[in-house]
């Protein structure tokens, strides 16, 4: 299949530091593979998304050079695909609806004697795997269950009796999800244990992050995924979402982090300036330094130094995808 790769910034701020060396590394894939690169704009979560800010970010990338290969799509026109997704997980039984607030969960992790820990992730117990208890339903998760992925299940009659299946297939008390990084070599997470029936669909009724990612990289055809090494823990999820829509597996290679004078990831959250995109070069080739690249390249416009930067990140990430 072709190379796609794809650049998918959430419009809550310009682009910093940090997403500059995303944008870069995955613009960089694509050219070296001869491929198409995409950009998104996951813009799914609205009431954080700042206005002008898509706009924006497509600008300072047009000014560094890194200008997609087809128009850009935004995820909050996307819902139609996303409701599709959801449908079809109700209807294999992987997909049940949850009542609990973040304090239910909490209350019940801490009363099984495992208490949230605050920096950690707040695991969801499986409180409503097996039914409502006639409380109001908030939110969608996926059961993390085993199940032959190789096998489809068998089609529910309504979307009801699919619900109720759930309680036939057993919790996955190690549901091991193992994948290989381009960069950073074997991996594995056990998802019931680390995260739990992750939230496919808010309370609030906004799409989750794992299920619209999942979606649209199938729709636009993404054959390798490269981004943040903080977006590596999404990855075993967005495995099993894939598997159970029976989607096509992408590569992934994430990469290293740009970290803030704290010793933190340079995020707009603390406190990561909006980049400064009219010395082109100079902020490529900050960039290039967190990918190792800026001491090899030697260039006095952005196009040559962009265009040596694909020479060289094609010597160093073109080995066999596993």
């Amino acid at each position: 299949m072709p190379y796609t790769g794809r650049f998918a910034p959430s419009p809550t701020g310009a682009l910093h530091a940090g997403s500059l060396v995303a944008a870069l590394a995955s613009w960089l894939d694509a050219r070296a593979h001869h491929g198409r690169w995409l950009v998104r704009i996951e813009d799914v979560d609205t009431p954080r998304c700042v206005p002008g800010a898509a706009r924006t970010i497509l600008q300072q990338l047009t000014d560094c050079g890194l200008v997609p290969d087809e128009a850009p799509v935004y995820q909050s026109q996307r819902g139609a695909l996303y409701q599709q997704a959801l449908d079809q997980l109700i209807a294999r039984g992987l997909a049940y609806p949850c009542a609990c607030t973040r304090l239910d969960i909490a209350r019940a992790l801490a009363a099984s004697g495992h208490p949230h820990q605050r920096h950690g992730e707040l695991v969801y117990p499986g409180t409503c795997r097996h039914g409502l208890n006639g409380r109001a339903a908030r939110a969608w998760r996926f059961l993390t269950a085993e199940y032959e992925s190789n096998r489809p299940l068998a089609q529910a009659d309504s979307t009801q009796s699919a619900i109720e299946s759930i309680a036939n297939l057993n919790p996955a008390a190690d549901t091991e999800v193992i994948w290989y990084d381009r960069l950073l070599g074997p991996q594995m997470q056990n998802v019931s244990r680390d995260v739990g029936d992750f939230v496919l669909k808010r309370a609030d009724g906004f799409w989750a992050y794992q299920l619209a990612v999942v979606a649209d990289d199938a729709a636009q055809g993404v054959t390798d995924i490269v981004r943040g090494q903080d977006l590596a823990d999404n990855t075993a999820r967005q495995i099993l979402l894939q598997r159970a829509l029976g989607l096509p597996l992408p590569r992934y290679l994430h990469t290293p982090l740009v970290l803030g004078a704290n010793g933190e990831k340079l995020s707009k959250q603390n406190g990561a300036q909006p980049l400064d995109t009219r010395d082109p070069l100079a902020v490529l080739r900050q960039a290039g330094l967190a990918l190792g690249l800026a001491d090899r390249i030697s260039a006095s416009t952005s196009a040559d130094w962009l265009q040596q930067a694909v020479g060289l990140w094609a010597g160093r990430h073109l080995e066999p995808a596993h």
